[in-house]
């Protein structure tokens, strides 16, 4: 997540949460307006976009984006850029991360690093840059990625499910620990996201009852709109 704690002054965190950017955590001295600020908004707007609350996630990302333009660093936009981001790949939306690549020149080595991981493109140069979950699961095979996840941090776990999802490498068992991650956060879009990975995976196993099971449970996070009454 929730996000703002993972942030380190040398790393961009799994969760991408904006630790870093709201710097000011460990010390006793009040944090500036605009860090508290923006750390909400970062959170609400997190928040939003894991609900599906698009109205919400775009009024808070632009809030907190805005906070942090009053800095004129570049770095603490670039960082909130990528918390988007992430947020994106803990619910399979995978690609570029176009809103950082302005500011990519601006970006640290752990930065660039980062977005390229998110991406599901990092090198062996990069790992030693990524914060301490991305980085394990970055660095083991699949079969043992579901082991190496940070439980206690969901956010940064489907970050790093969602990674490994997109390097083509997502087993059965690393799919059913994100659908359940995603369901005890109450996560619906990246639960329907998971799940539709598990219906397909179901499905080409030829297991009929599994899909319609599965099917079932992505009823219950959407359910079909009643047809209105003539």
């Amino acid at each position: 997540m929730m996000v703002v704690r993972h942030i380190h002054l040398t790393r961009v965190t799994g969760a991408m949460a904006l630790c870093l950017a709201l710097a000011a955590c460990g010390t006793k001295t009040p944090a500036p307006n605009w860090q508290s600020s923006a750390k909400g908004a970062s959170d609400r707007a997190v928040q939003a976009y894991f609900e599906g609350d698009k109205r919400v996630e775009t009024a808070e990302f632009a809030r907190a984006r805005e906070e942090l333009a009053r800095t004129g660093d570049a770095v603490q936009i670039a960082r909130l850029e990528l918390l988007r981001c992430a947020a994106q790949v803990a619910s399979l939306v995978i690609g570029p991360c176009a809103a950082f690549q302005p500011l990519a020149q601006d970006a640290s080595p752990a930065e660039q690093a980062y977005a390229r991981y998110l991406e599901g493109k990092a090198v062996s140069a990069d790992l030693p840059l990524l914060p301490e979950a991305q980085r394990l699961a970055a660095s083991v095979s699949p079969p043992q990625a579901v082991a190496v996840l940070d439980v206690s941090d969901p956010l940064a776990a489907l970050v790093a499910a969602g990674v490994i999802f997109a390097r083509g490498e997502a087993s059965p068992a690393l799919v059913a620990y994100a659908v359940d991650t995603a369901s005890r956060q109450g996560w619906s879009r990246p639960l329907l996201a998971w799940l539709g990975v598990q219906l397909k995976i179901a499905q080409a196993a030829g297991m009929k009852d599994e899909a319609a099971r599965v099917q079932r449970r992505m009823d219950l996070v959407t359910p079909p709109i009643a047809p209105r009454e003539k």
